[in-house]
Formats: C-alpha cells, sequence, structure tokens
C-alpha cells in the first residue's frame, strides 16, 4: 500500500476529495443492496425449498361417475381438515392430486397413476373398481409406493404395498356365521347376484360351522326376483341372505312386500354392505349401507331385515366429525345423505387418509422423508416407500369405521353394529367384534309383531284330552278341536290380544332330536323353521329343547310314572285259610306238636310226681296209674294248641315247664295266624309283580317303553342313573321293539298284559280316571313341566309367560284341570263304599276249606267209631253170649249191693231209686253212661251235680255196675216204650 506524502497531498483540491467520496459511497452502496439482494434470493430460495419439503402430495384416482361425489368430497375433505387443524401434522402440508378414468379403462387409468408418479406422489389412493384397482397396485408394488384401498379384496395372498381398510371377506363370513348360529337356522338360501357374489359367499358355504344347515344357492336378479321368491316360499325357505346391488335393492324389498313375505316368520339378512353397484359382472363398487335406503314401507308390516353397519352413528366423536363434514360443500354437494348419514365408502376413504397421515407422522418423528423422485419409465423404486408402507401398517386408531388395525396390509379390527329394522327405523340391536362374536343386547326386536293386526299358527298334536275333535257335530276350523289346551289358548288369546289357527303336525310327534343325521322332528322341527308362532299340548320342557326353541312357563308340573294293568284277584284256593303262615311254618308247628307230645310223654314218665293212687277210697293199695298216657299226651298238646284246654293237668314241675313253654309257643302262633288271617280274608290282596322302576329294570318278564319320540324317551336315553341306563337298554334292544307311536297304542298294549308303559302323570292320571282297569305303579321318576313352545327369540314367550302365571294365581287352570281330568261323567266309579264292602265281605272260596276240613274230621270220626265198634265186638263176643237174664240178674244183685256197700251215696243216687218214672230213669241212666265215658260235659239236674257221681268214694267197677244194672232192668221198657 502506498501512504500519501504531503505533495501528493498538497496536489489534491478539495472538489476532487469530495467527488471520489461520493463515488466511493455510491459502490458500496450498490454492493451492499446486491449483497442484500443475494442474501434475501437465498432466504427465499431456502423457504421454498422448506416449502417443497413439508409438501407431501398424494394421487387419488376415481371413476368418472365419481367426480363431486360423496366419496371424492370425503377424501377432500380428508386433506383438508388436516391441514387445517395441523394436529397429526402440525410441519406437514398435504395436496392431492385427483385424477379421473373411465370404468374399465385400465390402460387409461395406468396412465394416469404413472402421471402421477412423475409428479412426485407418496401415495396413492383407489381406485373402488377391482380391475382398475389391480392394475394400479402392480405400478405401486413395483415402484414401493403405498397403495391404500377401501375395496372388497377376495384374494387371499398378502400384498406388500397395499392397505385396505374394507374389512376381509372371511371375517365378514364369520359374522355371517355367528349371526346363523345365533338365531339356529337348519336351512337358510343365499341369493346373489353375479358369479362375483358367489365368489364372494363360497367361504360361508364351505364353513364347517355351517355343514348341519340345509343351504340352497340361488342366483337372482331384478327379472328373476319373482320366480325365486316364489320358490323360497313354496319351500318355506324362512331365512334369506340378501347380496344385490344397491339399485336394485327396492325392486327386491318390494316383490317382497308383493309376495307377502313380510311377516316375522321371514327374516332377511343383507351381507354387511350392499356393494354391487356397476352393471358390469367385472366392476365391483363401494360398500354402501342398507341403513341408506327408504324403508318406509316396511316399518308397519314386521318383516326382520337384518344387516350390519361400519360407522356406528351412535358415538359422540363420529357425530362430531359428521356435522362438520355437512358444513363441507365446496361444489354444493354435501358428503351425507338426506338421512345425514355417511355411507360405508366415503367413511373409508376418510379414515385412509387418515391412517396415511398418522403413519406419515411416526415416519417423520424419526428420519427425514425424501421427495419420491421416480418415475414409470425407469421402473426405479422409492427410497421411503418401504418404510412409509411399515409405519401405515403398523397404525393403531379409531376411525369413523371404528378401531383400525392391520396385518400385513388388511384389515384385522373393526366392529360393525347389527341393525334391525323396527316400526319407527333401523336401530342397533347389537354388535359383531372379530374374536369375540356376536353380542345382540335387544333379542326381542327380531320378532315385534303388531299384536293388534296378527293371527299366530299354533301347531299341536291330537292328544286327549289336551287336544281332541269334537266327536259331535259339523265344526270347521279352530271349532273343531276342544280341551284342555283348546280351553286355555282361548283364555292366553284374549288376554294377550292375538288370534290364531290352529294346525296339526304333519308327522304327529313332539320333536327328538337325532343323533344320527343331527336333525330334529315334529313340532320342534316346525319352531325351528318358523313355519308355526306357538306349539300347545303336552309339550315337556327340557334341555335340549330349549337349545333350539323357547317356552313360556309352566302351566303344569308332572313327572315320568309307569301305567300297568291292575292285577287281578288272586283266585281263592279251598284252604286258603292256610295261607296265612307258610308251608314252611305249618310242618314247623307239626314237628312241634309232636316233639312236645312225646316230650310230655317221657317226662311224665319220669317225674315221680305224676304217678297217683287211682282208689283214693283205698290207700293203702299199691296200684298207681299215670294220665299222661301217649294218646293223652297227644290229647293234651292238641287240646291246647286249638285253646280249647283238656282234663289233663300237670302236676309235676317238669311237666308243667313243657306245658308253660308250649303254651307260649301257641299263644305267639295262633296269635299271629289270627291277626294275619284277617289281613289274607278280609282285604282283597292284588299280586303286583312290580311296585316301581327298579322292580322293572331288574325283570325281563314284563316289557317296558315309551312313545317312539319325546322327552320321556330323551329322559331314558340322557340319564346318568344307572338304574334308568339299564332300562334304556333293555328297550333299546328288545325285540319287538318295545316303542309305540301314540299314547292309544301304548294303553293297548298295557291292557293286553306283561307290558309298562312309561308315560307322563297327568297323562297317566286322566287315562286311570276313565280305566278301572289301569292304574300307576310307584312315584314319579323326575320332575319337569309342560309349557307353550315358541321359536327362538319369540316375543310372545313372555306375553304368554306372564297370561299363565295369572292364570295360575286366579285357579283358572286348575278349574280346566279338574274340568277335563275328573269329570263325573267320565270316570270310572272307584268309590271308597265300595271298596269297604268289598273287603269286609268273606265267600266260600275264602274259608270254603273250613267246613271241608270239618266234614272231612266228622267222616274219619264215624270211620274210627265203626273200627272201635268191631274191634271191640270181636274181643268181648265171649261173654255177650252169657243169657240176658243172667247179666240182669246179676247186675241187680251187684247194684244193690255197691249201693248198700257204698259210703258216697248221693242225692242223685236217692233220687234215681226215688223216682219211679220209666223214661226220666232212662234218660238219666244214659246221660250217666255219655258222661262217664267222656262224650258229655257236666251237667246240672234239680241242682245236684253230676260231678259227684265221678268222686273217688265210689269205685270205677261199681259205676259201671250201676250203669248195667239200669240198662238192664230198663231196656226192655225203653224198647216198649
Amino acid at each position: 500500500m502506498r501512504s500519501a506524502t504531503p505533495t501528493d497531498c498538497t496536489c489534491c483540491t478539495k472538489s476532487d476529495y469530495s467527488g471520489n467520496a461520493i463515488k466511493d459511497l455510491r459502490e458500496w452502496k450498490h454492493i451492499y443492496f446486491e449483497k442484500e439482494k443475494e442474501r434475501k434470493e437465498t432466504n427465499r430460495q431456502r423457504e421454498n425449498n422448506a416449502r417443497e419439503a413439508s409438501k407431501r402430495v398424494r394421487g387419488a384416482i376415481f371413476t368418472h361417475d365419481q367426480k363431486d361425489s360423496s366419496t371424492e368430497l370425503a377424501f377432500k375433505y380428508a386433506v383438508y381438515k388436516i391441514n387445517k387443524d395441523k394436529i397429526i401434522l402440525p410441519k406437514t402440508t398435504l395436496e392431492y392430486d385427483i385424477q379421473y378414468v373411465p370404468k374399465d379403462d385400465s390402460f387409461h387409468a395406468s396412465k394416469k397413476a404413472c402421471q402421477q408418479v412423475k409428479h412426485g406422489v407418496q401415495a396413492v389412493f383407489g381406485p373402488s373398481d377391482p380391475i382398475l384397482g389391480q392394475h394400479i397396485h402392480s405400478i405401486c408394488d413395483a415402484l414401493d409406493i403405498p397403495h391404500l384401498e377401501a375395496r372388497l379384496d377376495l384374494e387371499t395372498e398378502a400384498k406388500e404395498f397395499s392397505i385396505n381398510l374394507y374389512p376381509a371377506q372371511s371375517l365378514l363370513n364369520t359374522a355371517y356365521q355367528d349371526i346363523m348360529e345365533f338365531f339356529n337356522w337348519t336351512k337358510v338360501v343365499i341369493i346373489y347376484e353375479d358369479d362375483h357374489g358367489l365368489m364372494k359367499l363360497r367361504e360361508l358355504v364351505k364353513s364347517p360351522k355351517i355343514r348341519g344347515i340345509e343351504v340352497s344357492l340361488r342366483q337372482a336378479d331384478p327379472n328373476s326376483y319373482r320366480q325365486v321368491l316364489s320358490e323360497m316360499k313354496s319351500k318355506e325357505f324362512r331365512n334369506i341372505i340378501v347380496d344385490t346391488k344397491p339399485e336394485h335393492m327396492h325392486h327386491f324389498l318390494r316383490m317382497i312386500l308383493q309376495l307377502q313375505m313380510n311377516d316375522y316368520k321371514y327374516h332377511y339378512l343383507f351381507t354387511t354392505f350392499i356393494h354391487l353397484v356397476c352393471d358390469s359382472i367385472r366392476s365391483l363398487a363401494f360398500p354402501q349401507d342398507i341403513e341408506t335406503f327408504d324403508l318406509e314401507d316396511f316399518k308397519y308390516n314386521f318383516v326382520n331385515i337384518t344387516a350390519f353397519r361400519l360407522v356406528d352413528a351412535d358415538d359422540v366423536g363420529v357425530r362430531s366429525i359428521l356435522r362438520d363434514m355437512e358444513r363441507y360443500q365446496p361444489s354444493g354437494n354435501t358428503i351425507l345423505n338426506k338421512s345425514r348419514i355417511i355411507q360405508a365408502e366415503p367413511a373409508l376413504i376418510y379414515d385412509s387418509v387418515q391412517v396415511f397421515a398418522v403413519g406419515l407422522r411416526t415416519l417423520e418423528q424419526s428420519h427425514a422423508l425424501r421427495p419420491a423422485n421416480i418415475s414409470c419409465e425407469l421402473e426405479h423404486p422409492w427410497d421411503g416407500g418401504l418404510s412409509l408402507t411399515n409405519y401405515i401398517n403398523s397404525v393403531e386408531m379409531k376411525g369413523i369405521s371404528g378401531p383400525i388395525e392391520f396385518k400385513e396390509g388388511r384389515r384385522i379390527q373393526f366392529k360393525l353394529d347389527l341393525l334391525k329394522l323396527k316400526q319407527h327405523s333401523l336401530v342397533k340391536v347389537g354388535e359383531w367384534r372379530p374374536g369375540a362374536g356376536v353380542n345382540v343386547t335387544d333379542t326381542a326386536a327380531f320378532f315385534e309383531p303388531n299384536i293388534g293386526n296378527v293371527t299366530l299358527i299354533v301347531i299341536t298334536i291330537l292328544e286327549q284330552p289336551y287336544v281332541m275333535l269334537k266327536s259331535e257335530g259339523n265344526f270347521s276350523g279352530n271349532m273343531r278341536y276342544e280341551g284342555f289346551c283348546i280351553d286355555l289358548l282361548k283364555k292366553i288369546a284374549h288376554m294377550v290380544g292375538f288370534t290364531y289357527r290352529i294346525e296339526l303336525v304333519p308327522d304327529g310327534k313332539y320333536g327328538v332330536y337325532d343323533y344320527e343325521t343331527g336333525e330334529w322332528n315334529g313340532i320342534v322341527r316346525q319352531l325351528m323353521d318358523k313355519r308355526a308362532d306357538l306349539a300347545v299340548g303336552s309339550m315337556t320342557i327340557n334341555y335340549a329343547r330349549e337349545r333350539v326353541i323357547d317356552f313360556t312357563k309352566p302351566f303344569m308340573n308332572l313327572g315320568i310314572s309307569i301305567l300297568f294293568k291292575v292285577p287281578t284277584r288272586h283266585q281263592a284256593r279251598l284252604f286258603s285259610f292256610m295261607n296265612p303262615l307258610a308251608i314252611e311254618i305249618w310242618l314247623y308247628v307239626l314237628a312241634a306238636y309232636v316233639l312236645v307230645s312225646v316230650t310230655m310223654f317221657v317226662v311224665a314218665r319220669f317225674s315221680p310226681y305224676e304217678w297217683n293212687n287211682p282208689h283214693p277210697c283205698h290207700p293203702g293199695t299199691e296200684i298207681v296209674e299215670n294220665q299222661f298216657s301217649l294218646s293223652n299226651s297227644f290229647w293234651f298238646t292238641i287240646g291246647t294248641l286249638m285253646q280249647q284246654g283238656s282234663d289233663l293237668n300237670p302236676k309235676a314241675t317238669s311237666t308243667r315247664i313243657v306245658g308253660g313253654i308250649w303254651w307260649f309257643f301257641t299263644l305267639i302262633i295262633i296269635s299271629s295266624y289270627t291277626a294275619n288271617l284277617a289281613a289274607f280274608l278280609t282285604v282283597e290282596r292284588m299280586i303286583t309283580p312290580i311296585e316301581n322302576a327298579e322292580d322293572l329294570a331288574s325283570q325281563t318278564d314284563i316289557a317296558y317303553g315309551t312313545l317312539d319320540s319325546g322327552s320321556t324317551m330323551t329322559f331314558f336315553r340322557d340319564s346318568m342313573v344307572e338304574t334308568y341306563k339299564k332300562m334304556w337298554r333293555f328297550m333299546e334292544n328288545k325285540k319287538p321293539s318295545v316303542f309305540v307311536p301314540t299314547y292309544e297304542e301304548g294303553i293297548q298294549r298295557v291292557l293286553h298284559g306283561d307290558y309298562a308303559f312309561l308315560m307322563e302323570s297327568t297323562m297317566l292320571d286322566y287315562i286311570v280316571q276313565r280305566d278301572c282297569n289301569l292304574t300307576q305303579i310307584g312315584g314319579l321318576l323326575d320332575t319337569k313341566g309342560y309349557g307353550i313352545a315358541t321359536p327362538m327369540g319369540s316375543p310372545w314367550r313372555d306375553k304368554i309367560s306372564l297370561a299363565i302365571l295369572e292364570l295360575q294365581e286366579k285357579g283358572e287352570i286348575q278349574i280346566l284341570y279338574d274340568k277335563w281330568w275328573k269329570s263325573p261323567e267320565d270316570t270310572c266309579m272307584r268309590t271308597e263304599k265300595g271298596k269297604e264292602n268289598k273287603a269286609n265281605s268273606l265267600g266260600v272260596d275264602n274259608i270254603g276249606g273250613v267246613f271241608v276240613v270239618l266234614l272231612c274230621g266228622l267222616a274219619f270220626a264215624v270211620l274210627i267209631a265203626i273200627f272201635e265198634f268191631c274191634y271191640n265186638s270181636k274181643r268181648n263176643a265171649p261173654a255177650e253170649r252169657v243169657s240176658a237174664s243172667t247179666l240182669e240178674t246179676n247186675a241187680e244183685i251187684h247194684f244193690n249191693k255197691s249201693l248198700a256197700r257204698s259210703r258216697c251215696t248221693t242225692l242223685l243216687v236217692d233220687y234215681l231209686q226215688s223216682d219211679k218214672h220209666d223214661c226220666v230213669r232212662l234218660i238219666l241212666k244214659l246221660l250217666l253212661l255219655l258222661y262217664f265215658y267222656q262224650l258229655l260235659k257236666p251237667l246240672t239236674l234239680r241242682d245236684v251235680h253230676v260231678t259227684r257221681m265221678r268222686k273217688r268214694c265210689m269205685t270205677f267197677s261199681e259205676l259201671c255196675f250201676i250203669a248195667t244194672s239200669w240198662i238192664s232192668s230198663y231196656q226192655h221198657e225203653l224198647i216198649d216204650h
């Protein structure tokens, strides 16, 4: 640097100095502004770069018919909401690039997608068409760009860069299965409109859960709705799953009205979303809720229309978003429909934008995302695409379509609201969640008939006394029937407020589950298929039936009992008086009689106190006698046994002990015999071979069975009690079969004998009251009740239950029971008085044997007397050769001497000597002889006791001489007289 010298300074003028300074100042100013301009430009460039970096471009592809639709508006509103609130992406702005393509033009759609990729889009949304969607996804998959969809995808393979918010069809099929299982559907028809609908529901048809359900598939369009529905009506298909296009929905519902298939017995389950909106078979539209349809014509016809809803409009957060959506009208159109309800497609599009924003925020929090500088020509993948896709896949949030969670790009978490058409609108009656199944909170909503204007079909079985045909008169309709259940049904219908039509069950059975076929029959099957509204009769409430149908409160309690033929009275035998003691006892008594008699004889012979002087008037004699000879011993024993006694009295202690023990023995035997004889002879004993179920199970001579279809048969089949299991094995293996189709046949088999019928006690009581040849054996084997059966979930159950309880409290049911069970003109006569008279009267059959014994005894005595006479005559023949005069003279002399020598002259002898009347003396002599031989007991004559003749002061020979003299003296007078 060169320094200034004085010379130089002196050379510089003042003007020169000023000009240079101004010049420098201008240069400095220019430089400053240039630098400031450069700095501002740099800042501006930096701001622009930052702004460009914070912008995230999103591409959306819609078909031409979706332009300005609720779906496009929902997409724009979602972007607008995120940019406005700055809650999810506070430092990022979302922009969108919307392209419209024709339907079925995949080339044009691919071209539009490539344009969006060239402009730097970082995600592609749509389209809704399945064919277009597949082409767009192939482009996104090749370039690693996230592809967000909200359409039904039937492909099961996982897609790496696809995120689909539409619930997987496999989960929706599970929801259908759970609904069918909840309602116990056994017969269902699936109506679909095209091949795509069939492919969608094929997993449902092949599912193992519905293998026990009869499934029928029918393809139908508006031109064939009437034909298909008429066929379903004729085949009595009551449960119908409908998969049809939205624009055809009104036509389908109108056809239901025209065919009168709109009562509450029909149940229509519309697929989760009504999704077919394109005329082409290959095009698939976005889902649209059935909730958006006008169902005014069905509100008061109480038809069961059920569907699922994805958007819970009752949620507070959802309602807030919907109110904000309603105000968003950039093009004059609104997202919501006239009913202020959002359809499923706009809801899913809105949630897809929210999911993308949440995934993008999570990604930006970890590292910066570079813009997508790619193109379809280069086919170079975007570096940040895979990371963004993974972050979106990990999003868990709650959108307006419910909880959202993904697994490999498929939505696995959501909630479906179960809707039911009621009288006012479609209302939520439950919900379904994956893994949790269906949860119905309002079961009665599925049966809400108009009580004031409905005729119920009541099915029953002819069975006395519950339901019977009137025997007199020509009636039709309900007037043909009478019985306990008919009267009960009349009262209930009047109280609840409905009319009814009675029909008989075709197979005449109550209903039993067949384990081989897995099917029910009878009344249960009719109710399961909803061919009837009520079932009355002796319908037993049990566990198996309660699983598939409903029952009211029981109107009658009962149990299983045994019907058997009244045993015939045992034919009285001639010697029935011997029945009180067994034959063994009679033999033992006979043996005891012989033993005691012999013992008495032996003991009396050994005892010295039983030997006595036969002549008290000669005490010095050495002759002694023993009164207990062998014959007397037997006589003493038999006299005591017959309670008659004898003149033989034991004197020794030993013989008295024998006699006392024998008396005690006879006391017990005779008392027992007398007591039992009264029961045998005065009570008509019935020989009953069985007394209870155990007796039946322990024998095989008497067969037993039940109805071949009913709760009684089910009771034994499913019982775990060993006795009942044994009985069931017997009934199941018995040939010929012991099961009967009707009660009447079972009763006839009982009357024919050797058969016991197991039936319910109420019916048994009715039969026994009317047939005196039948009776009930034992008590009740179980306890159960009769109820009125209804289809599962029927509201009539609760209403009828209340009516039954009221009738029971008023005693109306008991009055009906007495009317039909205990009618005097129908019951057989079983009066107590008749029973008493029959029990107290004895006939010849009962005690005729006693007379036989008497006659036999008399005959035997006569024979013995003849034998004794012959024997005695033969022995005394030499003595009888003496002349009669000599005998008379000797007797008279001996008699007079005996009287003179006797010291025992009695009043009787004096009287006999003084009495000169020949006849009197002869009679007295005969009496004396009879008494002497112990053929007469002591008697009194003129206050003089004849027994005085037996005193020991008169010897035996003297008495003989007296009698002989009297007979000899007056035998001629007796003959002459």
